[in-house]
């Protein structure tokens, strides 16, 4: 079987249509659309149903394109295996992560393994959707929601969670609270707070306690919510990187209030494809990353 055929036949299904394909591979239509023919006649079935406006796969279309595009993808991961041996550690490496995390926990990471790593280019998508990792070519995400795909890989790295701060220049204004139920009274600002409103559950010496607190702030990036804090807009529950020395707190900007409790909880992980061939540069990264917060208390005393 040529394999060139199989290739362009899976770049039109990827594409969409023979005219995507062909620009991509830099060749004319007419050659992609004869060599999916050759194809289709060296298998004996029709693989493609073509149209004026799309292409779709037929039944024996779907059942080949399943099966070949594995062996392709293997193929391209034993390409990059053996140019990987023999070369220094360059190329791309793709990360996505929410950008508050992005911004504290990540870019002092990245910036000393690029240092370290000249050659290594590291590209990150800073957004709060899920990434599909396969589908858009990403190679790590910086995740803490519950890991609900079986075919990625996740990595345990730090704990998540977050406490209750304010401005000196607020509590200059409004006397910190003493007790859960007295957040009800103060200006809040809050992280996707509903039409000024929020419930938040704090964890304290006896247990859990809910309040409803409202402010005249809401945001939905915790970067937002912190330097509205900072400005002396209200009471933040923030999570504690944001709050950590040299952040925060060590500069006198942000002053813990109810020290004896914290909000939400939960573990940072890197997440990454299983699987999937793993080229030098990215081992490094995963590597440096493990390293420096697998297990680590990230959000630092506060």
């Amino acid at each position: 079987m040529d394999l060139n055929r199989t290739l362009t036949f899976a770049r039109v299904v990827e594409d969409g249509s023979f005219t995507a394909a062909a620009k991509n591979l830099r060749v004319p239509k007419s050659s992609v659309s004869r060599s999916v023919t050759l194809l289709e006649e060296e298998l004996g079935v029709r693989l493609l149903q073509r149209s004026t406006r799309k292409v779709q796969l037929t039944e024996a279309g779907r059942v080949f394109y399943d099966r070949a595009s594995r062996a392709l993808a293997g193929l391209e991961d034993a390409e990059a295996a053996v140019s990987d041996l023999q070369s220094s550690l360059r190329g791309t490496v793709r990360v996505t992560a929410p950008t508050d995390a992005a911004v504290w926990i990540l870019a002092p990471l990245v910036t000393r393994f690029v240092q370290a790593h000249p050659g290594v280019h590291v590209d990150l998508v800073l957004t709060p959707r899920i990434v599909d990792l396969v589908a858009e070519g990403v190679d790590f995400a910086l995740r803490a929601a519950a890991l609900t795909d079986s075919s990625l890989v996740a990595r345990r790295l730090a704990s998540r969670h977050s406490g209750l701060y304010a401005a000196p220049s607020y509590l200059a204004r409004r006397p910190a609270p003493t007790r859960v139920a007295e957040l009800a009274e103060h200006d809040c600002v809050m992280f996707r707070g509903a039409l000024g409103r929020a419930r938040w559950t704090l964890t304290g010496p006896n247990g859990d306690e809910d309040v409803e607190v409202r402010g005249p702030i809401g945001a939905d990036e915790f970067a937002f919510v912190h330097q509205a804090t900072v400005q002396g807009a209200g009471i933040g529950l923030l999570p504690m990187f944001l709050a950590a020395p040299g952040l925060g707190c060590a500069r006198g900007e942000l002053v813990r209030v109810l020290p004896d409790y914290t909000g939400f909880r939960g573990v940072w992980h890197l997440v990454y494809p299983s699987g999937r061939y793993l080229p030098r540069r990215a081992i490094a990264f995963r590597d440096a990353v493990l390293a420096e917060l697998a297990g680590s208390p990230a959000d630092g005393p506060g």
